[in-house]
């Protein structure tokens, strides 16, 4: 499939609207590869707010278009295809409104969701969308697929992906300074790994994961007691 840039947008939240914008930008850069970043429009449909000593927050909300006089076009192979038309047989199934792109580059296929219900199609801690992933790739590895599938929202596995390594590193530092083990929450396996890469070369700590699914969580354990 081709498609014009022009007739491409991306929808994101952000705690400001600076944060949205820079959501947006990056998912609309997975939609249009070569995408002109001066080019883009953006559309503020709140800026959000944060309400009294944090009660009632509310994100801002922002629409990116890629904006005319762009010749940028996405081709989308054979697996971004597939991957496309099985997340939104997912979306549609759990009832989340959700418009869905994706685009294939060096054996990764990303396949990126926009719309009003993301948080519906998220889930809570990111379980759904991990769900999602988990089973994109199962079928695909099932059909004797070689590529990897990540199932992306409004920028959300960066920012989930920043948050589990910042509390990784502050685990780590509790863990050294104490010399104690410290126990995460429960996470999904995506998540685990996530905090087991950040703390990979950190020579104070190891981590390892404990427990069984769906509570199965990562310690992080000072290198001179770790077994």
């Amino acid at each position: 499939m081709s498609e014009k840039a022009d007739g491409v947008r991306a929808e994101a939240t952000g705690e400001t609207v600076g944060e949205a914008k820079w959501a947006a930008l990056r998912e609309l850069e997975q939609l249009v590869p070569g995408l002109d970043r001066e080019s883009v429009r953006f559309q503020v449909l709140s800026e959000g707010e944060r309400g009294l000593l944090g009660v009632g927050y509310v994100p801002a909300h922002v629409i990116a278009h890629a904006a005319g006089g762009t010749s940028a076009t996405t081709d989308e192979s054979e697996a971004a295809s597939s991957a496309r038309e099985f997340v939104t047989r997912i979306a549609d199934a759990i009832g989340a409104d959700v418009t869905v792109a994706a685009v294939e580059r060096e054996g990764v296929v990303t396949v990126t969701c926009a719309g009003v219900d993301l948080g519906l199609l998220i889930g809570k801690h990111g379980q759904t969308i991990d769900a999602i992933q988990y089973l994109a790739n199962a079928v695909s590895r099932t059909a004797g697929a070689e590529h990897e599938i990540v199932v992306d929202a409004a920028g959300y596995r960066a920012r989930r992906t920043a948050s589990l390594a910042a509390v990784a590193r502050r685990s780590a530092r509790q863990a050294a300074s104490t010399g104690s083990p410290v126990e995460l929450d429960p996470m999904t396996a995506v998540e685990r790994k996530i905090v087991h890469e950040a703390l990979k070369d950190d020579p104070e700590v190891e981590t390892q994961s404990e427990g069984k699914e769906p509570n199965r969580y990562v310690v992080v354990v000072p290198s001179h007691v770790a077994v």
